[in-house]
């Protein structure tokens, strides 16, 4: 019995390190595109699923990679 909980806290971290290899690389990513559409003055909210109505970068994109998350998990 002891042994089950062990697994569950092994099985917790390595769903918080799956988390963190998916979100860094996704919000690196399309904060590289929001960040190139801000430049060039184009309108970036609609490129990315999730970030329609968000008013900064950093909120758009958080949204959008949350979007993506759940459709690739």
């Amino acid at each position: 019995m002891n042994d089950m909980s062990y697994s569950t806290k092994s099985s917790h971290r390595d769903d918080r390190l799956t988390l963190v290899l998916i979100f860094a690389p996704c919000f690196v990513l399309l904060l590289s595109i929001a960040m190139l559409g801000q430049m060039v003055g184009l309108h970036w909210q609609n490129w990315l699923p999730g970030a329609e109505h968000k008013t900064s970068i950093f909120s758009g994109v958080h949204a959008a990679v949350y979007t993506l998350m759940s459709h690739i998990i």
